[in-house]
């Protein structure tokens, strides 16, 4: 039994149609609860994101769910999510790392990641959005680093809003052409790779300036 949730929970775009036809408009319920615990709950980063977005826009082409509802509420769950995962990353840089764990981090890395998330902070957030599980621990981190809210929570609700709306969006219309209905494992770990190329990318390039600052130095 405990199995079987887990299955469904952790394949959740598969079992849309279920969910729709059993449980009816509690469906966006359910679905708003799995988008806040992926973006907010940074133990359980492995909760469908990306695929689950695009397949709700294919039913939501198919009339079977409202497009507006779906990007409304889980353009809501999403920022609410990282706004929480922000909120107990700081718990956990005031209370527990600190105090408990302040011999071994030293105060330092905690400043060098507060200056990193203050200067290239928004950016993340954002690009974190399109990476899956990445997306989990970027609030996180950010609370750790103390981020200043209003800044974070200005690139949260952007990303949020760009994540859901886009990927929802593409779902809806192309998710039920035919070449990409009969792949949709092909389309999910494609739109996976283009989730990940951004982060690719921005690491290459902080690498790449990271090599040619030094050589300046020499």
């Amino acid at each position: 039994m405990i199995k079987t949730f887990f299955e469904i929970l952790l394949n959740l775009d598969q079992y849309l149609n279920f969910f729709v036809q059993n449980f009816g408009i509690w469906t966006y319920l359910v679905i708003f609860a799995v988008i806040f615990a992926e973006t907010g709950l940074v133990i359980i980063p492995f909760l469908p994101g990306d695929s689950l977005l695009f397949a709700l826009g294919t039913l939501a082409a198919k009339e079977i769910l409202n497009i507006w509802w779906l990007i409304i509420l889980l353009s809501a769950a999403s920022i609410l999510g990282d706004s929480i995962n922000y909120t107990i990353g700081k718990y956990f840089s005031d209370k527990i790392i600190n105090k408990t764990f302040g011999r071994f981090v030293k105060k330092e890395y905690l400043d060098k990641t507060h200056s990193f998330y203050e200067k290239y902070g928004g950016k993340t957030i954002i690009i974190a959005r399109f990476v899956p599980i990445v997306r989990t621990f970027a609030p996180f981190v950010a609370g750790i680093g103390k981020m200043s809210y209003s800044k974070f929570i200005v690139y949260n609700v952007s990303g949020g809003i760009l994540w859901v709306s886009s990927v929802i969006s593409a779902g809806y219309f192309f998710g039920n052409i035919p070449v990409i209905k009969n792949n949709f494992t092909i389309v999910v770990l494609t739109i996976i790779f283009i989730s990940v190329l951004p982060g690719i990318i921005e690491f290459l390039k902080f690498k790449l300036s990271k090599k040619t600052s030094a050589s300046q130095n020499v």
